[in-house]
């Protein structure tokens, strides 16, 4: 009996410990992800990565360091700090690290010391929501001597959803009552946790006419690996075309322009040819966007999106339609200036329910259709349906369309 318990109690602490952990890291998140989701808009630096880098460093807030200097990001002195310096053993003895006032102060600088370094510049031109890019990039950049330090980042992205609040930084989330930062609990924690619903999201906004802000990092950053800058109404083109040192003709090339001075409302422009291909499945449309909005937010050719979905070029697709941004649709999509009993015959058909329950889930790291049905307590079966799934395959990043 006593062998027995000497073995079941460390088991118990252990689960204890995790869960417990875990509650820190839930809590470290619902802190801080406001400042994170600044810092992206500010600086470029993404959400993700930023809480992600802020729980390992601080031991989810909970180091001796974040304790006593409101270092968040184990920053050091260097030969350039002139602010307040606390001293804290880490790869050696008695290191200096740089203390700040406020957490707030912390998150500033971690910003702009990426931003302002040519050490981690390259980073900047990865697409913002290529988080493994730079979780491996900052270690090949000599951010951390832990060899498994990319590998840390991206767990904890991947299992606590970090990855929303770089999406919601950047428009392409709305911001629900409740955003969850893990659907996926460890042994030992409460109920409580596993049953708060995981973010679901209504369908993408739209780029002129969304009712949340769309919000992008200043200077050229990357949309499905192509290089784009988000230019305010009354930008000469011809400045940005010699301002990236391309010509004025490609640079309206590559935006599917005419002949235009300034343009006339905030958009993207690319500065480089969009690709075949979008980086999701489908795109679902949204009140007041048009075909060309969709190829912008998506990084797609306008023409490659076109003969994807069976339409001509000012064709305007109805809401709630799927445009295919992979491969051939199976059928065209119902357009705006086709009477609304085009999608009740099609609802009659399918067995989609109401287009106001509609909701897109985007496929995360380890997800099953199996565990997607019973977060919204659908089957199986009608997520098939819905989407048109021949099995139970999914791809990482796949948008997968909701009715309750």
């Amino acid at each position: 009996m006593l062998k027995r318990l000497l073995i079941v109690l460390p088991l118990l602490a252990t689960l204890c410990v995790k869960a417990q952990k875990s509650a820190d890291i839930l809590n470290y998140i619902d802190t801080y992800k406001e400042m994170a989701i600044q810092e992206m808009v500010r600086t470029g630096v993404p959400a993700s990565i930023k809480l992600a880098q802020g729980i390992h460093e601080t031991m989810a807030g909970k180091s001796v360091l974040v304790m006593k200097s409101n270092n968040h990001f184990g920053i050091k002195c260097k030969n350039t700090w002139q602010g307040k310096k606390v001293y804290h053993d880490d790869d050696a003895r008695g290191e200096c690290f740089r203390s700040y006032s406020s957490a707030n102060d912390s998150y500033l600088d971690h910003s702009n010391f990426l931003k302002n370094s040519s050490r981690y510049a390259f980073l900047f031109q990865l697409d913002p929501t290529d988080y493994k890019g730079w979780a491996y990039g900052l270690k090949q950049a000599g951010y951390a001597t832990n060899i498994k330090y990319s590998q840390l980042l991206i767990k904890l992205i991947e299992d606590y959803n970090l990855q929303d609040y770089s999406l919601i930084a950047l428009g392409r989330l709305k911001r629900p009552d409740v955003i969850l930062a893990s659907n996926k609990p460890e042994i030992g924690e409460p109920v409580a946790v596993e049953m708060v619903p995981a973010v679901m999201v209504e369908t993408r906004p739209a780029i002129a006419l969304a009712p949340v802000e769309l919000f992008y990092p200043e200077g050229e950053f990357k949309i499905n690996d192509t290089r784009v800058i988000y230019a305010k109404s009354g930008t000469s083109l011809l400045a940005v075309a010699r301002q990236y040192d391309i010509s004025l003709r490609r640079l309206l090339d590559f935006n599917d322009m005419e002949k235009e001075d300034v343009i006339t409302e905030d958009q993207l422009l690319y500065l480089q040819r969009k690709r075949k291909t979008g980086v999701g499945e489908v795109h679902v449309v949204q009140e007041g966007e048009t075909l060309y909005d969709i190829c912008q937010t998506e990084g797609i050719r306008f023409e490659a999106m076109l003969k994807y979905n069976h339409l001509k070029q000012d064709d305007v697709p109805g809401i709630g339609e799927r445009i295919y941004l992979r491969s051939s649709a199976p059928a065209r999509p119902r357009l705006a200036t086709e009477p609304a009993l085009a999608a009740v015959v099609r609802t009659t058909v399918d067995s989609r329910p109401a287009m106001t329950n509609m909701f897109t889930h985007v496929v995360q790291t380890k997800e099953t259709l199996y565990s997607i049905a019973k977060k919204y307590n659908v089957t199986v079966e009608k997520i098939q349906e819905w989407n048109r799934l021949q099995g139970v395959d999914l791809k990482i990043g796949q948008s997968l369309v909701i009715y309750q």
